[in-house]
């Protein structure tokens, strides 16, 4: 579900190309979308506010299921923009 809301976001609210990444470091599930747009996402509102949206739940979703959540600038197949990622302990 984390992994779908991630790249949903990047795809949707995108007008470039996308990418998807898992790695697996140790004990620790990192997962990462990213975008061309280098605007930062914005801030998601706790989930209880966003239960009866038609959309905008997807970083709440995010943020209240992974265990640490983010965002980075970056530069991917020579484009700007950006990285959104979180991770999940690996248990």
């Amino acid at each position: 579900m984390l992994a779908a809301e991630l790249v949903s976001n990047a795809v949707r609210h995108t007008k470039g190309p996308a990418a998807f990444r898992v790695p697996l470091p140790g004990r620790v599930v990192w997962i990462g979308a990213w975008d061309t747009d280098p605007e930062p996402p914005p801030l998601p509102q706790p989930l209880g506010q966003t239960a009866e949206l038609e959309e905008g739940r997807g970083l709440a979703l995010v943020r209240a299921c992974a265990d640490w959540w983010g965002w980075r600038p970056s530069a991917r197949f020579r484009e700007r923009g950006k990285y959104v990622w979180c991770e999940l302990a690996a248990t």
